[in-house]
């Protein structure tokens, strides 16, 4: 077990870090983040693992980037507390950023720098020993090495966020801040950078924030969601669904015209119905199976149903419903 001592002793704090071995890599406690007369974050509280995985998720302006922001001590709240590897961010916020990679949506880099210069210089901004080899592992681990003699700006956007992957690495944190990494990138190098930070995070506590909801399927283990500043989910991946209403159902419906939704709404077990055109979506409340319903509503109605399909709600489904 590597033991780091802290030679930073304030307010009766006196740290011992256990590395990659703690229990808790992040704690929030009671987070309130105020905007002039907004609250950008509402008495937020959760705490994660060493070595989860775990997606961060919210519609835009829930106070995603916020809260990250204020566990790499970017910003400071306005009340309550954080902690990573057991220290007060507040307090110790230098000291934890060499605990902490952090990879913001829009990746800050230097374009104009080669690959390698760029990451010699946060080497040294970490203060590392033997720069140039961490430098070259660092560009094994995430790839880089087919465009690691080029300048920044000649890259694709892949490799641009793998370069931000890269920086964040440099100084081996124990806690992976990663805000929308794969935004904006084609398929290809969405699949490229979410079998990095798999592989990343086979060995380090990562927190990551997307909209792509394959994206938290595929690497999270769990799923925490904020809604206008407040936590409305915290659980595991695989069992958000029993958070909605009912049995967690979502039947496709397409009649051959636009049928009456409130004599539709009617049908006893639908919680909710979305409408494109004559395609509409029912959420389902009800544990029995309503299409039988559904085709009654058509018989009596002179409506020609085109399709009638059911399936149990997935994440985005449950994404929605808490935050709508």
């Amino acid at each position: 077990m590597e033991i780091f001592i802290v030679n930073h002793i304030s307010k009766n704090y006196t740290f011992t870090l256990q590395a990659k071995n703690s229990t808790m890599s992040v704690t929030v406690k009671n987070v309130t983040r105020l905007f002039g007369k907004q609250k950008a974050l509402d008495e937020v509280s959760f705490s994660i693992n060493s070595g989860e995985i775990v997606g961060f998720l919210g519609p835009n302006g829930a106070g995603k980037s916020t809260m990250m922001k204020i566990i790499t001590g970017y910003l400071t709240p306005s009340s309550g507390s954080v902690e990573v590897c057991n220290i007060p961010v507040k307090e110790h916020s230098l000291e934890l950023r060499k605990k902490i990679g952090y990879l913001p949506e829009h990746n800050p880099l230097y374009l104009d720098m080669y690959v390698r210069e760029y990451l010699d210089m946060v080497g040294g901004i970490y203060k590392l020993k033997n720069i140039k080899e961490r430098t070259e592992e660092i560009i094994g681990i995430t790839g880089l090495n087919p465009e690691a003699h080029k300048k920044i700006g000649a890259l694709s956007k892949g490799y641009r966020q793998r370069v931000g992957l890269a920086q964040a690495l440099i100084p081996d944190p124990e806690v992976l801040i990663l805000d929308e990494p794969t935004t904006g990138l084609d398929p290809n190098q969405i699949l490229e950078v979410r079998n990095l930070i798999t592989e990343i995070g086979k060995d380090k506590t990562i927190m990551l924030s997307t909209h792509i909801m394959q994206e938290v399927e595929a690497i999270c283990e769990r799923v925490i969601i904020i809604n206008r500043g407040k936590i409305v989910a915290d659980e595991a991946a695989s069992g958000l669904t029993s958070l909605t209403s009912g049995s967690g159902t979502v039947i496709t419906v397409e009649f051959n015209k636009l049928p009456n939704i409130d004599r539709l709404k009617e049908i006893e077990g639908i919680s909710n119905i979305e409408s494109s055109g004559n395609k509409i979506v029912i959420s389902s409340t009800s544990e029995n199976d309503i299409r039988p319903e559904i085709f009654r509503f058509a018989v009596e109605n002179d409506l020609i149903l085109l399709e009638l399909s059911r399936e149990e709600k997935d994440l985005e489904a449950v994404f929605h419903e808490l935050t709508m």
